[in-house]
């Protein structure tokens, strides 16, 4: 299972939110690049990166501060945040940036899903974020009437990477992952699923690889990394030695 620690910009700067609040934002970091580079040198071998104004905004915002984190670190990037056209697209894999995930345009625009996997194989990630089971978009302000198990097995059929679950009431929380949910909809498609969101420490990583066999493959890490409740280094320890 890969361990991955999140970054979240908004205005530049890396923070944290509450069940993706915006206006209840935790400054964690003024200088992200420096971010970047720790969790680099700490171990990470993948950084996930979300670009929350552009999440709102549905273009992105934080294109500068993102060059620069390419610029300053050797590990690939999965980037989401406002990526919602095939220019988007070209532009973040033409600088570096080694698989882009889409959200909302995942649910809104197959046909763009479908175009992207075709001229990306391997490097398109779809973004399923769920509240009390209903996929949200728009940086989860609209909650949908469909399913996640639904949505995911749709998307399935363009040829996404993998999917990001991550359940809203959990994320930033540190309450624990979803593992029940994390797990039905690992069982529903043949596509891997990393789980995000409300993990807090090391045993949420010892229930996460007990579904490993399910399908889940990897997990994001955002607060619980910056508040110390769980060091990455302990978490890539356990997840190497469960191989």
């Amino acid at each position: 299972m890969k361990i991955i620690p999140a970054i979240d910009l908004k205005e530049g700067k890396c923070v944290r939110l509450l069940q993706g609040d915006m206006d209840k934002a935790t400054v964690f970091s003024e200088n992200p690049v420096n971010v970047a580079r720790m969790w680099e040198k700490r171990g990470a071998k993948r950084i996930h990166i979300v670009d929350l104004d552009g999440s709102i905004a549905g273009t992105p915002k934080n294109k500068e501060v993102i060059e620069k984190i390419l610029k300053s670190i050797n590990i690939p990037i999965q980037l989401g945040g406002g990526i919602r056209d095939l220019s988007t697209m070209d532009h973040y894999i033409s600088i570096g940036i080694n698989r882009v995930i889409l959200g909302t345009v995942a649910l809104e625009s197959p046909d763009l899903v479908q175009k992207a996997c075709q001229r990306y194989p391997g490097r398109i990630l779809a973004g399923i974020d769920a509240k009390d089971g209903l996929v949200a978009i728009k940086g989860w302000t609209e909650v949908t009437k469909k399913k996640s198990e639904e949505a995911a097995k749709e998307l399935e059929a363009f040829g996404v990477a993998a999917f990001i679950f991550t359940d809203i009431k959990r994320d930033g929380m540190q309450t624990g992952p979803n593992i029940e949910s994390t797990k039905k909809l690992a069982q529903s498609v043949h596509t891997p699923v990393i789980a995000s969101g409300g993990v807090s420490t090391i045993k949420d990583i010892e229930e996460l690889l007990k579904i490993e066999e399910f399908g889940v493959t990897g997990v994001i890490i955002g607060k619980a990394l910056y508040t110390n409740s769980l060091r990455l280094e302990d978490a890539i320890k356990l997840a190497s030695f469960r191989r």
